[in-house]
């Protein structure tokens, strides 16, 4: 998706039953607030599933759509994104943020060197991590989002604190 104001907020998990339903998996803290969010939209921004009812489960919902209505087209959407506008996300609390408003943030070192920027915050199974593109270019390297990498985060200033992950370990032995 190229434009940075979606948010992914779930995915199709195929059909449930054989009465027309749907298994979506929810990204969000509350699956329900998906009912919300209706209609979601897919990757380029145009509506893709409207929820006429739901029901929890324990990934998120089990829901009657309007544009699946058979187990073969429930099934055929299997994987299909989920996506709804930035806008529709109530705004978080001071010092609160989305991972998405890191994306475009300057990576500065302890002194405030600019060493790069946030390009994405990826997620391959295990904890989040800052995608960087390089200050001086070169090819973009991998940041954990933690708490000794990331020490500082100044979302509103535009920046965020980095340690690199040659300084982050020399930290942990200290």
């Amino acid at each position: 998706m190229s434009d940075d104001n979606y948010i992914l907020v779930a995915q199709i998990g195929g059909a449930f039953g054989v009465k027309g339903e749907v298994k979506i998996t929810a990204y969000t803290a509350d699956a329900q607030a998906l009912k919300a969010y209706s209609p979601l939209l897919d990757a380029k921004g145009h509506p893709a599933l409207t929820i006429l009812s739901a029901r929890p489960d324990k990934h998120g919902l089990v829901a009657k759509v309007k544009e699946l209505t058979t187990k073969e087209e429930a099934d055929a959407a299997r994987g299909r994104k989920l996506y709804i506008h930035r806008d529709q996300l109530p705004e978080p609390d001071e010092d609160e943020f989305y991972l998405t408003d890191l994306v475009g943030l300057e990576g500065r070192d302890a002194d405030d060197k600019v060493l790069g920027k946030v390009k994405s915050v990826q997620n391959f199974g295990a904890d989040d991590m800052l995608e960087i593109t390089p200050a001086e270019g070169g090819p973009t390297w991998y940041l954990p989002f933690t708490k000794a990498a990331t020490p500082e985060i100044k979302v509103s200033e535009g920046w965020l604190r980095i340690i690199p992950p040659n300084e982050t370990s020399e930290r942990d032995e200290d």
